[in-house]
């Protein structure tokens, strides 16, 4: 099939807003958009350019994916004026007069990601008005850090009469939105990218000569919302690490613990599964700082400093034994936050911060990935610590939302979106200074199960729900979005669980990969049989 061709828009500050009585619902059709001239590339058929006599440019890069039939777009704001400009909106993607009669998105809540909510465009009032005037809009999202948390950066649009689907997802690890707007009778235009200026407190000034690059969109059709879920996902290209190539089973300790691990119980757990078939054994949360001295693993994040209560010999000594017993060890850090019983907190020139003071969530606090004193800290006290105990597998958690932005250079938004791409380039430090790790992403399970994240890690936390009855419907749910080789289910056994309750848990993890967990070492030969 031909690639989907995509346009796109821009809103600059200081040109006039959209009328139809959308100022404040979308920026679309503004102003701005006036004296743009559409034209392909001489030198390159994939490459569709926007450009204003005055010098504002959109330049919209197509590519047919190599993983399925879906179309890859990037769209470039380029400023060949000679003043800067302010942005307040920039698309990533927009798709004009798509016939469909009604929509699809996947909502997402703790323990509870990727429901399918299906709406007649009808109902939404999205329908054209009796004269045209009068534009009506859907716009929706996600405002912070935290990008899958009411919605995926997921849409699919269906025109029932004709059993042709149109879907779209975004590459958004920080606020995004997507509009669906009536223009036409019978169809609807679609754009998405970055939260705007109204829904996200976006700005991003572009000096003369400089681009700015808006975040990736994929975007596929078919017959069924699961051959265009199927075309989306294949065109996520993760890179998995060399030793995970066969989905290996993970066993973590979180269940077994729950948040207490030592050296004593984990090596107890390493002889229990050890000859089981198990790759991973992954060391979870508790291991570190003044956890189990009057404190609980949550409020001693940012410390991570080796507990010498717990493991008196130090790290070393775990994961020596752990590869003794054919397994690789894994352990687990939340680098981007931290407690008052760690000493970054205090470090305030180093944190995140919002109208001048430390930006505090519930008593969590945020280290500055921009910072270059963050980023040694980080380098020292996670890389290393990896490196120096021959740790293959880390588990990168995330259990706290940032909200709308952060004090910068650019308005709030921009800002905050520039601290989650310092915290991807951490992931890719990660891999570039050990390359054969196997980098799993977590965001109190499934906030980041967004491509830009999974395609920097080998698999994903898909939820939290460990013991849920309900974990086959989210992981049915989930493989709409992420790829399944990505998606680690958990089966947590429990010592008093009937044979029945065994094979269910252990039947969800096929709908991705295995992830053990709980009371191993007190199981029967025929519980393990």
């Amino acid at each position: 099939m031909s690639m989907i061709k995509s346009l796109a828009q821009v809103k600059i500050i200081g040109e006039g807003y959209g009328g139809d009585y959308t100022t404040g619902l979308t920026m679309y059709g503004s102003n701005t958009m006036h004296g743009f001239e559409e034209s392909v590339s001489e030198s390159n058929e994939e490459l569709t350019v926007l450009k204003r006599q005055d010098g504002p440019e959109l330049r919209i890069f197509h590519k047919k994916s190599s993983g399925s039939d879906a179309t890859i777009v990037e769209t470039e704001f380029r400023n060949g004026s000679s003043e800067p400009v302010t942005l307040e909106m920039l698309s990533s993607l927009v798709l004009k007069d798509i016939k469909a009669d009604r929509i699809h998105r996947l909502l997402s809540f703790w323990s509870a990601e990727g429901r399918l909510k299906t709406e007649e465009i009808v109902s939404l009032d999205l329908e054209r008005s009796w004269s045209g005037h009068g534009k009506r809009v859907e716009k929706f999202g996600n405002v912070g850090s935290m990008p899958v948390r009411r919605f995926f950066p997921f849409l699919a649009l269906e025109d029932s009469r004709n059993h042709v689907f149109t879907g779209v997802q975004l590459y958004a690890p920080a606020s995004w939105q997507m509009e669906i707007l009536s223009e036409q009778e019978g169809s609807v235009t679609i754009t998405g990218g970055i939260a705007d200026r109204d829904f996200g407190h976006w700005t991003k000034t572009v000096k003369p000569g400089e681009r700015y690059l808006a975040p990736r969109a994929i975007l596929a059709t078919g017959s069924t919302l699961e051959e265009v879920c199927d075309k989306l996902v294949k065109a996520q290209e993760p890179k998995t690490s060399p030793v995970d190539d066969h989905m290996g089973i993970v066993f973590n300790e979180y269940c077994t613990t729950w948040g207490n691990p030592n050296i004593d119980n984990l090596k107890k757990l390493a002889d229990a599964i050890a000859d089981k078939g198990i790759q991973y054994l992954v060391m979870d949360s508790g291991w570190y700082g003044k956890c189990g001295d009057g404190s609980e693993w949550w409020e001693c994040r940012g410390d991570w400093s080796i507990n010498k209560t717990r493991f008196p010999n130090g790290l070393k000594e775990l994961t020596d034994y752990v590869r003794a017993k054919g397994m690789i060890p894994g352990i687990w850090f939340e680098p981007e936050v931290c407690r008052d019983q760690s000493e970054i907190y205090y470090e305030t020139d180093h944190l995140l911060k919002r109208d001048g003071v430390p930006l505090c969530v519930c008593g969590t606090r945020f280290p500055d990935m921009e910072d270059p004193w963050v980023q040694d800290f980080m380098y020292r006290n996670v890389i290393k610590t990896l490196k120096d105990n021959d740790f293959g597998y880390v588990k990168i958690d995330y259990n706290d939302a940032i909200g709308v932005g952060v004090d910068g250079p650019e308005g709030p938004g921009e800002n905050l979106w520039n601290k989650i791409r310092e915290t991807k380039k951490f992931f890719e430090r990660m891999r570039e200074e050990i390359p054969e790790l196997v980098i799993e992403n977590c965001s109190s399970g499934g906030h980041r199960l967004e491509p830009s994240f999974m395609e920097l890690c080998s698999q994903a936390s898909f939820s939290d729900a460990h013991e849920a009855k309900c974990l086959p419907i989210i992981a049915a749910n989930v493989q709409r979005v992420i790829r399944r080789e990505q998606r680690q289910i958990w089966a947590v056994m429990r010592l008093e669980d009937d044979d029945n309750l065994f094979f269910y848990f252990l039947c969800c993890t096929f709908l991705g990969r295995l992830g053990l967990s709980g009371d191993v070492y007190d199981l029967c030969d025929h519980q393990w049989e």
